[in-house]
């Protein structure tokens, strides 16, 4: 039986907001565009196209993923919201190009409010036939590019972070982490983390993959669900969002989890099973914020250097929940989610 979807209850649990939605039958186009906040400036956040098993998981997912584009755009001290859009896919054959076009004027409607970008399912060249209709978009080719490298160079500051502040280590020389995903973001972090020093076990669901890039590195490769076995100083969520949850948690042999994964924690829950074993673990959307970064800046104007400079301060922002998590006794992601509340509601001065 298909679940029921009672809207505005599911948009009073998230904390909504905005759900917009628009149905073109001559394309089969079906979309949403979630709008979390946009107190800070207009909202950012991609576009993904994927298949759902009905509309109320694809409702839950742009909901989700909206607010935790506000909160990330909050720690990263940017000027803009949080957003987020996905094209549920149409069932048999369909005209990609009129697909995306449609949905470029179902964007610029919003005039503005909500600027999009790349995500699963998605390139650039999609980005392209998008811009063909809106002018509200970053990303496209000929942009400020792959953002993935941002991304990693992100994490690998955030794993500096609590390299620093929890492991009392001053490099990441010798640091144990585990790699779940050697993906685009995955196969960047690899190597940030191996030119650092750190000895690196990975997996990925792509056997080829996984070994490619353990030669290419040096590093051990294990099965995919033996990852969370693996004795480590980090573990590094890299694939899929809801690695960890109340099934895996008991098996970690980790002080820390720090990985470019969004929604790593399958629910609330897991957060407060990993701060009761004095694992600290690096919110998603604080430490994965890189590639939001690069393309807020392209929105600005693009500088590589600015854009730079505001990745590597992930560091801080890490450090700063992270002291703050030790201090209060509570676990980090309910600091981080306070810290990024107070932004949008204080504003960035």
């Amino acid at each position: 039986m298909t679940p029921s979807l009672d809207l505005f209850a599911t948009l009073a649990t998230h904390g909504y907001g905005e759900l917009h939605a628009c149905r073109d039958e001559a394309t089969g186009l079906r979309a949403l565009i979630g709008l979390y906040s946009t107190r800070l400036g207009p909202a950012i956040g991609g576009t993904r196209i994927r298949a759902y098993p009905n509309d109320a998981a694809a409702v839950d997912d742009v909901l989700r993923l909206a607010r935790a584009m506000a909160y990330k755009a909050a720690l990263a001290r940017l000027p803009h919201g949080g957003g987020k859009a996905v094209i549920l896919a149409p069932e048999g054959a369909f005209d990609r190009t009129e697909l995306l076009q449609r949905f470029g004027e179902f964007v610029d409607g919003l005039a503005g409010r909500y600027v999009t970008t790349e995500d699963s399912g998605t390139s650039p060249a999609d980005i392209d036939v998008i811009r063909s209709r809106t002018r509200h978009v970053v990303g496209a080719s000929g942009g400020s590019g792959d953002p993935s490298p941002f991304t990693a160079l992100g994490v690998r500051r955030g794993i500096e972070a609590v390299a620093a502040g929890w492991l009392g280590r001053s490099d990441l020389e010798g640091l144990r982490v585990a790699l779940q995903g050697v993906g685009h973001v995955g196969t960047h972090l690899a190597r940030e983390l191996a030119k650092a020093g750190a000895k690196l076990t990975l997996t990925d669901v792509d056997p080829a993959r996984r070994r490619a890039v353990a030669e290419e590195l040096g590093a051990e490769s294990v099965a995919p669900e033996a990852i969370f076995d693996v004795e480590c100083d980090v573990l590094s969520p890299n694939a899929l969002g809801g690695a960890l949850s109340e099934a895996t948690i008991p098996r970690l042999r980790c002080r820390a989890v720090a990985g470019a994964a969004n929604n790593q924690l399958a629910d609330p829950a897991v957060g407060r099973a990993l701060h009761a074993r004095k694992i600290f673990y690096a919110p998603d959307y604080a430490i994965n914020a890189g590639g939001l970064i690069n393309v807020a800046i392209e929105y600005a104007g693009y500088s590589a250097g600015r854009a730079q400079r505001q990745t590597l301060a992930v560091h801080d922002t890490i450090l700063e929940i992270l002291e703050r998590s030790r201090r209060e006794d509570t676990p980090p992601g309910e600091v981080a989610d306070r810290l990024a509340e107070r932004i949008m509601r204080d504003g960035l001065g």
